[in-house]
């Protein structure tokens, strides 16, 4: 869940109610999967396509990880000898969507402490013991005052728990002071014990077998495309084993058909909150168009592209699309807010304090990540802009390590081939 400070209180446990569905279900195409990173191990590394050498682009990772963990701009902060947090310093609180981002970027980059750190105070301050919510987080903590800006879980919080414990579970084993699938498990089968008491529910709306956006009350009823990651629900039908395998791959692939009618604009951009339809949802705090969220859509694909390549032909179309509006705007000018028809917005969602359209490196980086789709004519303009973009302040002071950075360094690690499926290993 990624929005402004002055929308955190406003973000309730009840929310208007989902409309009626539209648009039509157009089926993903299937592609072998043998030809798959996920399969073959063989993942693109689209910088070295691009001409960088390797060593230069070690580097740039490691200095991308450095500047968003280490750095004087850092938002990783550790706690006494045992914990630490991310923080969304310009909002001033940590947020499951930047503990669980930490999270991934630790086990994929083989970062142990960090990411046990990390969990352990994720489970510490965010995670619910007992009540209707149990074994979920609260989304938001000031961390001046460790006092809860919401009880309620946004659910790609969760999301990206459950498939980065899986994923540690995977690289470290379970063995080495934290059960990693233990607590993936206990995430799951807490969702799967909501029933509606209290007025939670699953992370996913079991009927619609799609991610909530928040899995209470009416905000159960619609969604978020960025929370669409079908390449994470087909790593929890492969590695989590708790008897809903076939469930998670409906979703992943329900997942895709819905980004078809999300994604249907000839720009290729998507409302940052929806109905389950593609429909857009406005909200309390802002009128439907391409916001912050909205620019992880294009990462996700090129994510579910290059593992599981199950809807090849529609995704580098939708690549194609999305890139090509871009250019429309100019690749180092484009703005980070739209509506879907390229249009600006008249109301423009605030940054932190800060209410302005820019071009954000946020939106740069997954907008480059969508050339591991392989658009026609291959171009590899975007992959260039972002190797040529920096982590730094803009020219009127306004700097975003948070949500920029882990952006950028995400996207930097799935052009160099480093986010992978991380299989079991043995210990």
């Amino acid at each position: 869940m990624h929005r402004s400070k002055h929308v955190l209180l406003a973000v309730g446990l009840l929310f208007a109610g989902a409309a009626p569905g539209y648009g039509q279900h157009s089926s993903p195409q299937k592609k072998p999967a043998s030809t798959a990173a996920a399969y073959t191990n063989a993942y693109p590394n689209l910088l070295r396509e691009a001409g960088y050498n390797q060593a230069d682009i070690d580097r740039k990772v490691a200095q991308a990880y450095h500047d968003v963990f280490e750095g004087p701009n850092k938002v990783y902060f550790a706690v006494g000898d045992s914990m630490a947090y991310v923080s969304d310093v310009k909002n001033e609180d940590a947020r499951t969507e930047g503990l669980s981002y930490g999270m991934m970027v630790a086990v994929q980059l083989n970062k142990k402490e960090v990411f046990d750190r990390l969990w352990r105070w994720s489970k510490k301050y965010l995670q619910h013991q007992s009540g209707p919510l149990e074994g979920y987080f609260a989304w938001s903590i000031n961390t001046a005052t460790m006092k809860r800006n919401s009880e309620g879980p946004a659910s790609d919080g969760e999301l990206y728990f459950v498939t980065s414990l899986l994923f540690a579970a995977n690289r470290w084993g379970n063995a080495t002071g934290i059960n990693y699938y233990q607590e993936a498990r206990r995430i799951l089968d807490a969702s799967w014990k909501k029933n509606g008491t209290g007025d939670v529910h699953n992370l996913f709306n079991t009927k619609a077998k799609q991610i909530s956006f928040v899995p209470v009350g009416d905000m159960y009823n619609w969604t978020d495309p960025s929370y669409h990651v079908p390449a994470f629900l087909e790593v929890w039908a492969t590695y989590a084993k708790d008897g809903h395998a076939q469930f998670y791959r409906d979703c992943a692939d329900t997942s895709r058909v819905f980004l078809h009618r999300a994604c249907a604009a000839p720009t290729g951009l998507n409302y940052d909150y929806t109905e389950f339809s593609g429909k857009p949802h406005s909200t309390r705090w802002a009128p439907a168009a391409f916001r912050y969220d909205s620019w992880r859509v294009p990462m996700n694909i090129a994510m579910d592209y290059v593992w599981f390549g199950k809807d090849r032909t529609w995704q580098q179309q939708y690549a194609q699309r999305f890139q090509d509006f871009l250019r429309t705007k100019g690749l180092n000018t484009f703005e980070d807010q739209f509506n879907v028809d390229g249009s600006l917005p008249d109301f423009i969602l605030p940054a932190g304090k800060v209410k302005k359209l820019r071009h954000s490196l946020g939106l740069v980086a997954t907008s480059a990540s969508a050339s591991l789709m392989r658009p026609a004519p291959p171009q590899l303009d975007f992959v260039h802009a972002l190797w040529n973009a920096k982590l730094a302040p803009y020219e009127d002071g306004y700097f975003d390590p948070y949500y920029d950075g882990l952006l950028y360094l995400f996207s930097l690690m799935h052009l160099s081939g480093k986010y992978q499926v991380i299989k079991p290993q043995t210990h």
